[in-house]
């Protein structure tokens, strides 16, 4: 008896082509066409057949009211399928983690000049890769390598010359640095190590063979590169003679790892730039370093060290560095080769160059956020103009959203919001053990513990991102865009 009933409940459900005949859903064929609609009307049937079989729809007799009441409402749930269907996936979020490089989040938010020329230049047809001077076929990497030759300037004694900052009548080598782009930092490995070292062997520091995000290690970028890895010296402690006792006439680079997403701390030693780059140069091989964020700003300026610059390994003497262009630089996905124009002519001739290489909207993206650096308006690039907020900004800032919610709610209101002390963090992979002081705004619910609260928020219309520490989520408006307080308020009133 309960399966014939069981039966009858699924001859009940109408077919697809049914709907599709009824006035409602030809309505929608028309506006979203006739794929969408019969796809999302198969998902709808397919849920209901589900719940018949689960017995979630008819109670132990299968009475039939409930079904009725879901075919009730089939045009309706079949129209919230299509929404759905044809929505993005891919949303803008509010970030209030206070983690500024955030992997999961998209890493460096873009600057509004960069998206302006992103704009620009995809709405119509661009010089990519056309000389307009001359009318011939033209280099796409020459957009950027013009500024990054600004940017990455030493003069013949060694000094450093900031974006035509430094004496006009100062010497400068411009030339002999060079910048191509690809798609990002793996890549910019992948194709050094397989242009200056295939075939041959790389010596690295056993307490550099550092993995990245998404289980990719140094040595798997290195074994596809076709180059050989040498490892010298221990996990905490590796000194120049190891490096030199490793050299043989198959050594082709020595490499150096920035230790960009963890520290070694206690018993260790690690050799000097300036010791690498004597002995690169005594045996007359290239030093290269794998920097991971790399930064063209004074990251002292806001309080953190022991990051280095791309400069500083460039005045070290160090031949090629690579970097990221969404990490410190603050620019789109991209990976940065910069350094010695003759090794980087290699990299530009090699076949993998040209499968590596970017599209028109990271050389506009990066070309806009460059330009920000050449002109030192900092606080045009997002990721420099959060770590450059002070406590005190960020703290007036956030009494005045505790203000706004209170008062918006009654007086039985179950979110608790109350301001303390913390600290953001600079995330993605650079500077692990730096951080920012902040003002936290701490929430506690009556009815919903800490991990209920944070997925609340991230239900939201605008979905809200936060930590969850100690029984409390945490707000740091260090990376909340000032136009998106009023979207916060809006969450934190729609929970409360």
């Amino acid at each position: 008896m309960f399966a014939a009933n069981k039966s009858e409940l699924f001859q009940k459900l109408p077919s697809t082509d049914e709907l599709l005949r009824q006035p409602d859903m030809q309505a929608l064929t028309e506006r979203d066409g006739h794929s969408a609609v019969a796809e999302s009307i198969r998902v709808v049937l397919a849920r209901l057949r589900q719940e018949i079989a689960g017995g979630q729809i008819g109670d132990a007799q299968l009475d039939e009211k409930s079904l009725d009441l879901a075919l009730g409402g089939l045009s309706a749930a079949v129209e919230r399928q299509l929404r759905q269907s044809l929505s993005y996936s891919l949303l803008p979020l509010v970030n209030a983690t206070g983690v500024i490089l955030h992997t999961n989040l998209g890493r460096a938010p873009l600057a509004a000049a960069a998206l302006d020329h992103v704009r620009a230049t995809a709405s119509a047809y661009s010089n990519l890769e056309f000389d307009l001077s001359t009318g011939e076929r033209g280099k796409r990497d020459v957009h950027v390598d013009r500024l990054f030759q600004k940017l990455l300037t030493v003069d013949r004694v060694g000094d450093r010359v900031e974006a035509g900052l430094g004496p006009a009548s100062a010497e400068r080598s411009s030339a002999a640095i060079s910048t191509i782009v690809v798609n990002n930092n793996a890549a910019a490995v992948l194709l050094a190590l397989n242009s200056l070292a295939e075939g041959g062997e790389v010596i690295v520091s056993r307490g550099e063979l550092v993995e990245i995000g998404g289980s990719f290690r140094i040595p798997d970028v290195m074994s596809k590169s076709n180059s050989t890895l040498r490892e010298v010296g221990t996990t905490n402690r590796t000194r120049v003679a190891d490096y030199e006792r490793a050299i043989n006439d198959r050594t082709r680079l020595l490499l150096r790892v920035h230790r960009s997403n963890f520290e070694i701390t206690g018993f260790t030693e690690q050799p000097g730039l300036d010791e690498l780059v004597a002995l690169a140069r005594g045996r007359d091989l290239p030093l290269m370093e794998d920097l991971g964020s790399g930064a063209l700003f004074d990251l002292r300026s806001v309080g953190i060290t022991g990051e280095p610059g791309v400069l500083d390994s460039l005045r070290a003497g160090v031949d090629i560095v690579t970097y990221s262009g969404d990490k410190l630089l603050g620019g789109p996905q991209a990976g940065l080769i910069s350094g010695r124009a003759d090794l980087v002519a290699r990299m530009r001739s090699n076949s993998l160059f040209r499968a590596l290489r970017v599209d028109k909207l990271t050389y506009s993206a990066l070309e806009a956020t460059l330009l920000a650096y050449v002109k030192r308006d900092h606080d045009a690039v997002p990721v420099l103009h959060m770590m450059r907020l002070s406590k005190d900004e960020i703290a007036r800032r956030a009494e005045k959203i505790v203000s706004r919610v209170v008062s918006a709610q009654v007086k039985s209101s179950n979110l608790k919001l109350e301001l303390l002390d913390g600290e953001s963090v600079i995330g993605g992979g650079a500077a692990p053990s730096a951080v920012l002081p902040t003002r936290l705004i701490a929430l506690t619910h009556a009815d919903l513990s800490a991990d209920e609260l944070s997925a609340r928020l991230r239900a939201s219309t605008s979905p809200v991102i936060a930590r969850v520490e100690e029984g409390r989520v945490l707000l740091d408006l260090r990376t909340v865009f000032p136009e998106q307080d009023t979207v916060l308020v809006e969450a934190l009133n729609s929970v409360a």
